[in-house]
């Protein structure tokens, strides 16, 4: 703790600005737009959405990052275009979901973007991924609960409210984007997301 506070008071204007950014992408814009999508979209069709990130991220990541995906990876991408365009196909996966797609889409580039970005503060392993994590999140949470209080209000919360959102706090939030900053020091941006992809599986058995 004490060694992670003398690297917090070691940070330069552009690490400050770097993670100031990141949390204002990867939280605020990202998981904000997750949370605004789920509520015109349903979860399956949104997970699915969100796997084009990895698209958008092999082909930035390349101009951005320097780092090329392997023919292995470009064929698995091109697999899931394909299953993408199977399960649009119909007009029936349009109707009525207009706002909701728009929606999704828009947190897709924003979630490649975060990718992006994450990979770019982890990959010189200067900064601890719970450092990272700890002030990007803190800038990005803070963004996000104004804008929530502002359009919103403060809400009525039940008990079982506050227990989903310690849940949302402590695992799905603390303990996730630590894995995900840590796994940025080793992985490349198109890797990292190809493996968060996989919770599209996860999601449709969940739901």
């Amino acid at each position: 703790m004490v060694k992670h506070r003398a690297q917090v008071r070691a940070h330069t204007g552009r690490d400050w600005g770097r993670l100031a950014t990141l949390g204002l992408v990867f939280y605020t814009l990202t998981q904000g737009g997750q949370f605004v999508t789920l509520h015109h979209l349903e979860a399956v069709t949104f997970s699915l959405l969100l796997n084009f990130s990895s698209v958008l991220v092999a082909i930035a990541g390349i101009i951005t990052l320097r780092e090329s995906p392997s023919r292995m990876q470009w064929a698995g991408i091109a697999v899931f275009i394909g299953g993408v365009l199977v399960y649009f196909s119909s007009a029936a996966a349009w109707q009525g979901r207009t706002l909701g797609l728009t929606l999704a889409g828009l947190t897709v580039c924003a979630n490649a973007a975060a990718s992006l970005l994450g990979r770019w503060v982890n990959r010189e392993q200067r900064l601890p991924p719970i450092v990272v994590t700890g002030i990007s999140m803190g800038i990005g949470a803070l963004c996000m609960l104004a804008l929530g209080l502002a359009l919103q209000g403060w809400p009525v919360i039940t008990p079982g409210g506050w227990l989903i959102i310690l849940w949302l706090a402590v695992v799905n939030s603390a303990l996730a984007f630590t894995l995900w900053n840590r796994t940025l020091t080793v992985l490349t941006a198109v890797e990292s997301t190809i493996i968060n992809n996989t919770m599209l599986v996860q999601i449709a058995v969940l739901a």
